[in-house]
């Protein structure tokens, strides 16, 4: 018989990159010769590329406690000397798991991994922690900063967005200040992020003004985003023609025009009612080479919604897709929502049983809406139904919806509620307006009955 092949450190990296499921990449991670021998056998010498791999999958599957397993095992393989781009990456992945605690101990255990911090894992933890919304811990992150390494350029971007993001438009431009101040040169994401944040707070002044400074006084040009970012804002204050020469200067100036400035456009007139214009502008759209692409298709579907033309809307579904572009979960909750508030609830169910078939499967959003649609016509056994296969899915109404949907249970016989709030405790989807009814069912009745139901729900949580 043959004797295998082991598999060797630098196979096993391209292994890995082969393995789409995250789990099975641990598995061969851990065992990468199951059938070598076992006896006496050195440990598997694995690659600083391999660890970079495999908690790279594990940290994008969100698995956390099995990237933790390899992290430590990173920490006790002392041959490996990892670079700081692995902990860059364990701290972004924690920041979009919500998760800024893990985050801030794995930067400060940085250097019990054999490696140096500098001003790159910083920023990224000052990243991870805006995206956890922990603006107190970015102001001692950036202290840090300040005695271990010099701030650069994108520290004061990401302080300056957070700003923005906490509605303090004035710290923004203290931090631009300070910038300036230390010889930190603004570069176009900070000016990109400022012009953003000025648009979004409708100060549309200042942003043109920062606009004409960069490109007179600093000589950056403005890219596509900056265009995206001041079209948006002039939309949003109904000043259309001014768009409209944003749209055509960037023409003028070579900027290259992307499906994001159209779509905006498109959306902007189709809430005002000029649709003449948005299919001018879908037809320059594709004069110009620019293809639509999904948002466009959405924004045109929306805007159908909204004007209640439902049918234009599976129209605009069908014709995308001989556009050769792909309806997503947006464009099928944009018809589900339409039809709901049109009453055609039974359709947007119909709809919402389809979109398994049409390789979209439906998320909680999908069914809340059709929940909602349901108790708005007063269709409780099609309501009911439908909350069995939400709760077994993983899903649950929202708490207004909850509240509404409670209230009319316990208006009509008792028996349904309890039925109700049996499924709901099953699923461990309690909240406080399920006890809050059920305290108001107790006091209101006083039976034995209810309390002993009580006491059940209570041992079955």
């Amino acid at each position: 018989m043959q004797k295998v092949k082991a598999i060797s450190p630098f196979r096993l990296s391209s292994l890995l990159r082969l393995q789409k499921d995250p789990i099975s990449a641990l598995e061969l991670f851990l065992n990468p010769n199951p059938d070598g021998p076992k006896k006496n056998s050195k440990p598997f010498r694995h690659s600083p590329l391999s660890y970079d791999l495999i908690i790279a999958k594990l940290g994008r599957a969100k698995l956390f406690l099995e990237m933790e397993r390899i992290v430590e095992k990173l920490k006790d393989d002392k041959r490996i000397l990892p670079e700081e781009v692995i902990f860059c990456n364990i701290i972004t992945y924690y920041g979009r798991g919500r998760m800024p605690d893990k985050a801030i101990r794995i930067f400060q255990e940085i250097p019990s991994f054999r490696c140096e911090r500098t001003i790159k894992s910083a920023n990224t933890l000052l990243s991870s922690l805006l995206i956890c919304r922990e603006f107190g811990l970015m102001r001692n992150t950036f202290s840090w900063i300040v005695k271990h390494a010099s701030p650069d350029a994108c520290t004061y971007n990401i302080l300056i967005n957070a700003c923005f993001l906490r509605s303090y438009s004035s710290g923004a431009w203290e931090w631009f200040d300070e910038m300036q101040r230390t010889g930190c040169e603004p570069n176009l994401v900070t000016f990109g992020t400022l012009i953003n944040g000025l648009c979004g707070i409708q100060e549309l002044e200042k942003a043109f003004s920062l606009k004409r400074w960069m490109e007179t006084e600093m000589k950056i040009r403005p890219n596509v985003h900056i265009y995206v970012a001041l079209i948006k804002g002039l939309c949003k204050v109904n000043d259309f023609r001014k768009a409209i020469d944003l749209k055509d200067e960037m023409m003028r100036k070579q900027v290259s025009l992307d499906p994001g400035i159209y779509s905006t456009l498109i959306s902007a007139f189709f809430k005002v009612g000029r649709r003449r214009e948005t299919f001018e502008l879908l037809e320059e759209m594709k004069l110009n080479g620019c293809k639509p692409d999904t948002v466009t298709y959405n924004a045109i579907i929306h805007g159908y919604c909204q004007d209640k033309e439902i049918d234009s809307a599976f129209r605009t579904l069908t014709e995308m897709e001989k556009e050769g572009c792909k309806p997503d979960l947006i464009s099928y909750n944009v018809i589900i929502g339409g039809l709901c508030r049109d009453g055609r609830v039974g359709e947007a169910k119909d709809l919402l049983d389809d979109m398994p078939r049409l390789r979209c499967p439906p998320d909680a959003i999908s069914y809340r809406m059709v929940f909602d649609g349901f108790c708005g016509t007063s269709d409780f056994k099609e309501a009911a139904d439908l909350l069995d296969e939400m709760i077994y899915k993983g899903y649950v109404p929202c708490y207004s919806s909850l509240s509404n949907y409670l209230d009319i249970l316990v208006q009509g016989k008792h028996m349904e509620v309890w039925i109700f709030l049996f499924r709901m405790v099953k699923k461990n989807h309690t909240c406080r307006y399920v006890w809050r009814f059920l305290c108001c069912l107790v006091c209101r009745d006083s039976h034995v009955e209810a309390l002993e139901r009580i006491s059940l729900l209570i041992k079955s949580q």
